[in-house]
């Protein structure tokens, strides 16, 4: 069995018996701010799938996004019944969401990918990798070149959870 299955069958074992490890780590990061940076990715085989490489340039952020639905200020003036509703569903999926907040923290960065790490009662959590498009040793891997050459892929449905929302939108 392989390095990277072996992370998999761990964590998804880990995420079935809501572990002690688990719960600990859902602590920490309820606790810590909303968008953090991360050194080294807690899911190492998803990421490497999803484009992460340990090099320099290359960024991962944990983002905490509260669950639920949307909340619509309450009407001040005369409404129609039909029309009186406060608690809406989200049209973008949390993990689009996620990225775009860590585009709009990180300015210099282009999200590559995220994925899931997470969840709590109120609040899931994602990673996403982030590329700085103007380090000198991602510019020069072929890798990452289709990032570098598009701007601001996270708000115009470019990473997979934004094509997912793209697709669902136009009927594919």
């Amino acid at each position: 069995m392989g390095a990277y299955k072996q992370i998999n069958e761990t964590l998804q074992k880990e995420y079935k018996e809501r572990g002690v490890v688990l719960k600990s780590r859902l602590v920490d990061w309820r606790s810590a701010p909303p968008i953090v940076r991360v050194n080294r990715p807690t899911n190492l085989a998803r990421a490497r799938e999803l484009g992460y490489k340990a090099k320099q340039g290359v960024i991962l952020a944990r983002i905490r996004i509260n669950k639920g639905l949307s909340k619509r200020e309450k009407a001040r003036k005369g409404r129609k019944p039909s029309k009186n509703g406060r608690f809406f569903a989200m049209t973008k999926s949390l993990q689009a969401i996620a990225e775009e907040r860590a585009s709009r923290k990180f300015i210099n960065c282009e999200v590559v990918n995220s994925y899931y790490v997470g969840e709590d009662g109120s609040h899931k959590f994602f990673e996403a990798i982030l590329v700085d498009k103007e380090h000198p040793v991602i510019k020069s891997d072929r890798l990452y070149s289709d990032v570098i050459s598009r701007k601001s892929r996270a708000f115009r449905g470019l990473t997979r959870a934004g094509r997912e929302h793209r697709d669902a939108i136009q009927g594919r």
